[in-house]
């Protein structure tokens, strides 16, 4: 299974891409990848390759390109520079890449994200059609804009593809409370969605080798992620 990272051109600067492609001649469906809060690290790059070994193209975006890469800032400080408008090109971007590359089926792409990525899976659900399904773990902060501009969660009627999300129900961050209102938003909505949550798991259930990993949850969550993209995309 090929690896390597992408160079994508976004408003004049260069963002990295890491790229995994399944074994075989394709073309393949696609799935863009958002990172959690650590960028584009070993977890992300794990994740992505397990997309394309279940058969998806992969591609995880560099969200912190825009970013001075000897700041020493952690990853909460970047975080907290992200802007919706900036995010928003960004994977348009690598979404355009994606569905250029010889191996993928261009009008069969989905997207997926952990963490902060989950926000940005739902916010890009809303803003681009082009994304088939999407697959939301456990995405903080929907109901809250970055920079200026709608939150993520007052885009809700623009999503066009089925979403499914894969909370914990020890999380503060999205709470059971904020799982319960975007349930009940996308419901009055109309939009097709599926919502699990585990017991006993927190943020980050799906982070192996971290104390917040859950092997129950994490083990439930990801046949359910791939079979949601199998069906949908």
């Amino acid at each position: 299974m090929p690896e390597r990272w992408d160079t994508v051109a976004v408003e004049g600067g260069a963002m990295g891409c890491y790229v995994a492609v399944p074994a075989g001649a394709g073309p393949f469906p696609a799935v863009v990848v958002i990172q959690h809060a650590g960028g584009v690290d070993a977890f992300i790059q794990s994740m992505t390759d397990r997309i394309a070994a279940a058969g998806f193209v992969g591609i995880a975006p560099d969200l912190y390109h825009r970013e001075d890469p000897s700041s020493g800032d952690d990853a909460m400080t970047r975080m907290g520079r992200l802007r919706d408008a900036n995010v928003v090109k960004d994977v348009t971007a690598a979404l355009a890449h994606i569905q250029r590359l010889p191996q993928v089926q261009a009008e069969r792409v989905g997207i997926t994200g952990f963490c902060m990525g989950g926000r940005v899976t739902y916010l890009m659900a809303a803003q681009n059609p082009a994304f088939r399904a999407a697959a939301v773990f456990y995405g903080g902060n929907i109901m809250v804009p970055w920079g200026e501009g709608p939150a993520p969660f007052s885009l809700s009627a623009g999503i066009r593809g089925p979403l499914l999300g894969l909370f914990g129900e020890d999380d503060a961050n999205p709470s059971p409370a904020d799982v319960a209102k975007l349930d009940e938003e996308l419901t009055r909505l109309g939009k097709k969605h599926e919502f699990h949550r585990y017991a006993g798991a927190g943020h980050a259930f799906m982070s192996e080798g971290r104390p917040s990993y859950r092997q129950d949850a994490a083990e439930d969550a990801w046949p359910r992620c791939i079979a949601w993209f199998r069906e949908h995309v």
